[in-house]
């Protein structure tokens, strides 16, 4: 069976395991915030920091060009859609409830499993650096609504900087740069960990189902569905193909740009006093549209 098809049921067999296991009430939505913090701050950062500490460094030229395609696309996606939100007369909290969710892609927790089922841990290392740029726009946006709605500029910025992901990045190339040893005991700890990350993201996407946004949101949610699954990726191509891209970077950054939007998008909507319900409804039902336009997309590829 193609790599793409096992990759994507597989998916879909661990969001659904997450989903029997809260209809079967053996775990609640309630478990969502504990095991998020579990993936967010000890599995995704050890899987992240085995991955770039054994990495091939001669690649970080190359590598350095995947972060700038997605940031580029999201910018560029993210000023059409505003001014296509403003057109259609929304007020400003309910336009930027919809603005994160079409700006921010899901580039770590789908992409990551994703990209390394597909295409294996080259595949995995090229969507942490996709990965790079969502961090950059999460910035980005927070400024934005700092300024827009006030808020506290320096927790802002300590959100950032005490961000997991970013020091797994900056600890492994570091560790890998002067080829510093962290011996075999806490190497195989650190695997052993890393490789509970996708498992466990799934079934939290899975428990965090609510199907009753269909019905509360449907306008923005087709708005954002067209937006972050087709306009993204279509403007990640062509900038992509300008820039000369090819074989597995191009691949990879395209099927990152076609991520659905990610869990940072409600984070922002909750710290900023936004419709978080909205922003919620919209990740939902994009990230399981998503389940139908990757597979294409990738095939196309």
């Amino acid at each position: 069976m193609n790599a793409i098809v096992v990759t994507i049921l597989s998916i879909i067999l661990m969001i659904g395991l997450g989903y029997f296991l809260k209809r079967i009430d053996f775990l609640s939505e309630d478990a969502v915030d504990p095991l998020n913090k579990i993936v967010m701050y000890i599995l995704l950062p050890c899987m992240i920091f085995s991955a770039i500490s054994t990495a091939d460094l001669s690649l970080l030229p190359k590598l350095g060009i995947l972060p700038f395609i997605i940031l580029s696309s999201s910018i560029v996606t993210g000023i059409i859609s505003y001014f296509i939100l403003k057109k259609l007369g929304l007020d400003d909290i309910a336009l930027w409830s919809v603005l994160v969710t079409i700006m921010i892609a899901n580039t770590g927790f789908m992409g990551y499993p994703i990209s390394l089922g597909v295409y294996g841990q080259e595949g995995f290392l090229r969507a942490i650096f996709c990965d790079i740029a969502t961090l950059c726009i999460f910035l980005i946006l927070s400024y934005i609504l700092v300024m827009k709605f006030g808020g506290n500029t320096k927790m802002a910025i300590k959100k950032i900087v005490l961000f997991p992901t970013l020091w797994a990045i900056i600890l492994g190339l570091g560790f890998n740069f002067f080829n510093i040893s962290i011996g075999p005991v806490l190497e195989n700890t650190i695997d052993y960990l890393g490789q509970g990350t996708i498992p466990l993201i799934m079934i939290v996407l899975g428990l965090s189902i609510n199907f009753e946004g269909i019905s509360r949101s449907k306008s923005m949610i087709a708005f954002t569905s067209i937006m972050k699954l087709v306009f993204f990726p279509a403007i990640a191509f062509l900038i992509a193909s300008c820039m000369g891209l090819h074989d597995l970077q191009f691949k990879v950054s395209i099927i990152e740009a076609a991520m659905p939007s990610g869990m940072m998008s409600l984070l922002l909507a909750i710290t900023y006093n936004l419709d978080f319900e909205l922003t919620s409804d919209c990740i939902f039902i994009n990230t399981v549209i998503s389940l139908i336009t990757l597979p294409v997309i990738m095939m196309l590829l």
